[in-house]
């Protein structure tokens, strides 16, 4: 069995066996859980399912959150993606996509936590629109949400996917960072570069901090995101290209730990600063609650 202390555990695993991670990691789940590999594989493949539902359902124009302050802008970025914007409509579309299931699960609709809330809209930002508009085979895509996730189990364990307790970097860099791994395996990269990929997108949202205004997960963590999927897709397309992390994806981890832990409370979704502390996200807040925010 796996213990998922580090990622080069998985990767030598892996090519051990001359088998990806994603197939590895979820023979791995079948054996700890006691079930059969087909219903392992059925859990994740619903998994995915619910990423293209709060996809659909996102975009929708006249989407509101609980609280009012979003909704709305996955329909104006998928209309705006008609016209290939700067980056293509490959990517708009990614970009909309993301801002779908963010601006659903702020609308209390049905995600996937991946790892978490507050990161739910890049992975499937990037996973639907590889299927959609790349036309991905959709057995390698869940497959390689079992890498994704057993990345995922790595960073957990080495250091935190909860903004309480690492910033956003270890919500939205995560997110990103298991999302480039999997986006590696899918087109057929090595494990050693789905190491790298994650590697990359990690130190790419290095000290990101978790700032929610009004306590809410929306203001600025749904157009953060869009950045993670920005993030995801570059970072594996470095990875692919043969490129590689000169710092090892572990001690990356290691790292975003270290500067977690060194971040003030008011930085880690205490809504006490950064962002939440600006004038207009203290007026956003007394007009929600009904009170005047902390100076």
């Amino acid at each position: 069995m796996l213990d998922y202390n580090s990622i080069k555990e998985l990767v030598d695993a892996a090519e051990c066996a001359h088998d990806n991670i994603g197939a590895m990691v979820m023979s791995d789940q079948a054996n700890q859980m006691e079930i059969p590999e087909y219903e392992v594989y059925k859990r994740m493949s619903e998994s995915l399912q619910v990423m293209e539902e709060s996809v659909k359902s996102g975009i929708d124009k006249d989407l509101k959150s609980t609280s009012g302050l979003t909704g709305g802008d996955a329909f104006q970025m998928m209309q705006y993606a008609q016209t290939g914007g700067i980056t293509g409509e490959f990517m708009t579309r990614a970009m909309a996509r993301a801002l779908a299931v963010s601006e659903y699960n702020a609308a209390m609709g049905r995600i996937v936590a991946a790892p978490t809330a507050g990161s739910c809209g890049i992975m499937p930002g990037c996973l639907v629109s590889m299927i959609e508009d790349k036309k991905a085979d959709r057995k390698k895509v869940v497959s390689a949400m079992f890498t994704a996730a057993g990345f995922g189990m790595v960073i957990a364990k080495r250091a935190s996917i909860a903004g309480a307790q690492g910033g956003c970097q270890a919500e939205c860099g995560s997110a990103a960072g298991m999302t480039a791994a999997a986006l590696v395996e899918i087109m057929g990269g090595t494990p050693s570069q789905a190491a790298d990929a994650c590697a990359i997108a990690l130190k790419n949202q290095l000290g990101l901090v978790c700032d929610p205004v009004a306590g809410l997960v929306e203001i600025p963590c749904i157009k953060r995101n869009v950045a993670g999927i920005m993030i995801a897709f570059s970072a594996a397309d470095m990875a692919l290209a043969g490129i590689k992390s000169n710092i090892p994806v572990d001690e990356v981890i290691d790292a975003m730990k270290e500067v977690g832990d060194a971040m003030p409370c008011s930085l880690r979704e205490t809504a006490q600063g950064g962002l939440a502390n600006t004038p207009t996200a203290k007026k956003l807040t007394e007009q929600l609650f009904g009170k005047k925010a902390n100076k």
